[in-house]
């Protein structure tokens, strides 16, 4: 039996919004799975996003692994942390 991760380390639905990817595709280390388990069983309204997440990849299919150029990733990073900044407010 496994310990539950402390009150201080225990996962933010903003958190899981950001692994779900590395979730479904078993890339999470066994401490963020444990946590991301953890939030996920007391946070009905977070299972029900991981669920939609795993029905889109399963109806779309997975997009293939086309290298992104380093403009265009420059590009991608920055929107993201844009919206990221912007939502923090």
């Amino acid at each position: 039996m496994t310990e539950s991760p402390a009150l201080d380390d225990a996962m933010v639905c903003r958190e899981l919004v950001e692994l779900v990817t590395d979730y479904l595709e078993g890339a999470l280390t066994p401490a963020q799975h444990a946590r991301f388990a953890a939030h996920l069983a007391m946070c009905p309204p977070c299972g029900e996003y991981v669920d939609q997440i795993r029905r889109t990849v399963q109806a779309v299919g997975r997009v293939g692994a086309t290298p992104v150029g380093p403009a265009e990733r420059a590009v991608l990073l920055a929107l993201f942390r844009q919206w990221r900044d912007q939502s923090a407010d």
